[in-house]
């Protein structure tokens, strides 16, 4: 359950008729229910401006937290002390008994022995106003229930992302998804993360940093505009290879029939025809209608077939039966067979 914070030592020293009488709220609690009524001084996170005879001029944002919860704002009068004399007394009890003389190491010995006073002294003993033990009067108060979600306490603030699809905070940048670039967003800001809108839609969320200059990308983010990219690059090369050939179109649609990718062919056909030229490429292509063969590698080898220097042929020597009659033929040396 979501608690609101108060003073620890002497919450429940100054709670009494579902009014509490603080100056702040702290970090920590166990009242875990808001009272009906709160008293406080007139500091700027609550009160902006007050003068004496006049209304006072409220923190929006503070009003906003009371309503959230349902209690009262009540502020003090200007220099009027004795309005939450309970208060006073209450820290003068806790300076007298608990703190008087008292040594402690650090935050957390404190909060542990204060809680350990709270139970066993404070609020066991009779109470000086009200006659009764603060614990037995704090179990008969009735206090507010806490509604279902927390007061949202973020900074909230317009922002419009950058070309590069960046939110710049604190001179650090954030990304968005690459869609939302030079989009007006709406920035909630935490103590320990940032939240960005577009509407009523949850479009980043990053953890906030405190350092200076640095650049935080969340890897989804491009991914749409590097999809939109390697369209735009596959539109200007079916663009080209279109240009080539008027059959290019009734090619293409032979290449997905009978290809799993066909805009890889069409990409090598490209390129081919940057090498051996427009005329030769539609060619080559005319071919593949006759001899049904529908691939990159098939225009390819008729390219190169096509390319390959081939020798002149000689004059053409014919030999006549009556010519081979007429052969003169040396005697054979019988005598290496005698050696």
């Amino acid at each position: 359950m979501q608690k609101i914070i108060f003073t620890p030592l002497y919450m429940v020293l100054s709670l009494h008729k579902n009014t509490i009488y603080c100056g702040h709220f702290s970090k920590s609690s166990i009242l875990g229910q808001p009272p009906r009524k709160i008293m406080v001084d007139n500091l700027k996170s609550a009160v902006i401006k007050r003068a004496v005879g006049q209304a006072p001029v409220f923190n929006q944002r503070y009003i906003d937290f009371a309503n959230h919860y349902g209690f009262t704002v009540v502020p003090c009068g200007v220099a009027k002390g004795n309005e939450k004399g309970r208060v006073e007394s209450g820290v003068g009890y806790v300076k007298k008994n608990f703190l008087a003389g008292l040594k402690l190491p650090n935050f957390e010995a404190l909060q542990v022995g204060g809680k350990e006073w709270l139970t066993t002294i404070a609020n066991q003993r009779i109470h000086g106003e009200t006659r009764k033990q603060p614990q037995e009067l704090f179990a008969e108060e009735r206090l507010n229930s806490l509604p279902a979600e927390p007061y949202d306490c973020s900074t909230i603030s317009q922002m419009r992302a950058s070309s590069q699809f960046r939110i710049a905070l604190d001179s650090n940048h954030y990304s968005v998804p690459a869609e939302y670039a030079g989009s007006r967003l709406t920035v909630k800001t935490y103590a320990d993360r940032l939240c960005i809108y577009d509407h009523d839609k949850l479009v980043a969320r990053h953890p906030r940093s405190y350092d200076r200059h640095r650049d935080f990308e969340d890897p989804d983010h491009p991914k749409e505009l590097l999809t939109q990219r390697k369209k735009a690059r596959d539109q200007h090369i079916l663009k080209r290879f279109l240009s080539i050939t008027n059959r290019a179109q009734d090619y293409y649609q032979k290449l997905e029939k009978h290809r799993l990718n066909p805009l890889q062919h069409v990409r090598k056909i490209v390129a081919l025809s940057e090498i051996y030229g427009n005329d030769e490429v539609s060619r080559a292509i005319e071919d593949t209608f006759v001899f049904e063969a529908f691939s990159c590698e098939y225009v390819a080898n008729l390219l190169e077939q096509r390319a390959r220097i081939v020798k002149e042929p000689g004059a053409l020597h014919l030999t006549r039966k009556k010519d081979l009659l007429e052969l003169n033929v040396a005697e054979p040396d019988l005598d290496i067979y005698c050696k």
